[in-house]
């Protein structure tokens, strides 16, 4: 990205408030995610004499069934899912670029080859697939990332793809091709940085879709495992006292909403100033 992009990019980007407050909102609960041991207390603490307390000046956001303060359980619970998130995408881009990067690049029955077998996966319904999958293997952390980063990767292969088709023909890969370049050095050299946009933009969204996915699975009791907390284990516990203590469930569920929301706003913006630049 050249200087009088950026450029761009930033004016836009300072006249846009929605964009700038999602991108505070994610660098505030990124923030509070990392630094969680010093803001929170330890969120396992249990405290029978205060089961179930509303939300107060002790507790600001109450305490669950086991007198747990709910305020350090949504802080932790946001460094599990932020975490699943951001490594759910980097794993699922990373597959996606390779994948859509040689496909488009060599072309031929080789890219049929890819192209059918992602519009395959892509027919699949992918979060029952997901439910399966996390059934027969061991609850945890790295499983959930693992099968949400291996499922999602189709689209964004598809968009590299696009892209790669239409670079390969520019003229310095061309000469690259010519004076006798690997394959892969070209793709690595010329193409992969030109299409640096179109990736980045794909993968503040896949962030979002990636929370969503944890949180579903975990809300289904097929995810993160008590007592770790995690925003969708915690709207599942939440389920059997959404009339006696709705706290429960608020909480988690508008910290979700707000990271998802903040995730795609930024996404959106991205891909329009990338484009109008």
């Amino acid at each position: 990205m050249d200087n009088h992009t950026r450029k761009k990019i930033l004016a836009a980007f300072r006249h846009n408030p929605m964009a700038i407050a999602g991108t505070l909102l994610i660098l505030f609960f990124a923030l509070t995610a990392l630094l969680a041991p010093w803001v929170a207390g330890n969120p396992n603490t249990l405290d029978v004499n205060a089961r179930l307390v509303a939300p107060c000046a002790a507790h600001p956001f109450g305490t669950d069934e086991m007198g747990r303060d709910y305020l350090a359980r949504c802080i932790y619970g946001g460094r599990t899912s932020l975490l699943v998130g951001f490594l759910s995408m980097i794993l699922s881009t990373a597959i996606g670029v390779a994948i859509g990067s040689v496909s488009g690049y060599l072309g031929g029955k080789t890219d049929i080859v890819i192209m059918r077998l992602v519009d395959a996966l892509l027919s699949l319904p992918t979060f029952l697939i997901m439910m399966v999958m996390n059934a027969y293997l061991s609850a945890g952390i790295r499983n959930v990332i693992l099968i949400i980063g291996f499922l999602t990767w189709m689209n964004l292969a598809r968009i590299v793809r696009g892209e790669t088709l239409t670079l390969k023909e520019r003229e310095y890969v061309v000469y690259s091709r010519i004076s006798g370049q690997k394959r892969f050095r070209i793709i690595l050299r010329h193409i992969l940085p030109n299409m640096m946009p179109t990736i980045i933009v794909s993968a503040t969204i896949n962030v979002a879709q990636a929370i969503l996915m944890e949180s579903a699975l975990s809300f289904f009791g097929l995810g993160i495992v008590p007592p770790t907390a995690s925003w969708g284990s915690m709207l599942n516990n939440a389920q059997n006292r959404m009339t006696t203590a709705p706290w429960l469930a608020i909480f988690p569920g508008l910290l979700i909403l707000l990271t998802v929301l903040s995730f795609n706003y930024v996404g959106e913006f991205l891909r329009k100033a990338y484009d109008r630049s």
